[in-house]
């Protein structure tokens, strides 16, 4: 077949299919292709239809879910009112970022301070030991403390 004879072809096919879709049907004019019927699909309602006694389909799954997307959006609505209420954002105690931050700087301060007891708890041993009761006393004891101590670690 030429290309000129699929044209024609093409053509008349073409024309009695407007003719068909129009109404317009000639008596002479027989087409070898079958007609299209919707057995199962109803074109006004665009739905499937069964097979026994055309009754639309009870059982799709569009109407399982109908009412799925409606829930699930108060359902959103409902965990969003809960996450902006205002007693759940504010902290219980006003200054928990305060004492958060200040740990670090207080662990080292502790740690000085409990250097400076113990030297304060040594010079009173010293000054009770025997020097004197005044602080130049207690000083010069723990002095001697330190010197005998270096003397100590040298020897070792």
């Amino acid at each position: 077949m030429s290309l000129q004879e699929a044209s024609e072809a093409r053509k008349a096919r073409l024309l009695a299919l407007r003719k068909r879709k129009l109404g317009e049907t000639d008596g002479d004019e027989v087409s070898s292709e079958p007609l299209f019927k919707a057995r199962n699909f109803d074109p006004l309602s665009r739905t499937l239809k069964k097979r026994d006694n055309d009754v639309e389909m009870q059982d799709t799954v569009e109407k399982k879910v109908a009412g799925l997307a409606e829930m699930i959006i108060a359902e959103d609505e409902e965990r969003r009112k809960q996450e902006l209420d205002i007693f759940n954002i504010a902290p219980k105690r006003p200054n928990w970022d305060l004492k958060r931050d200040m740990e670090k700087k207080l662990a080292k301060l502790e740690r000085r301070t409990q250097e400076a007891i113990h030297t304060l708890i040594r010079q009173r041993l010293a000054a009770q030991k025997g020097e004197s009761d005044d602080i130049v006393g207690a000083m010069n004891a723990q002095e001697r403390q330190n010197a005998t101590a270096d003397l100590s670690d040298d020897e070792d």
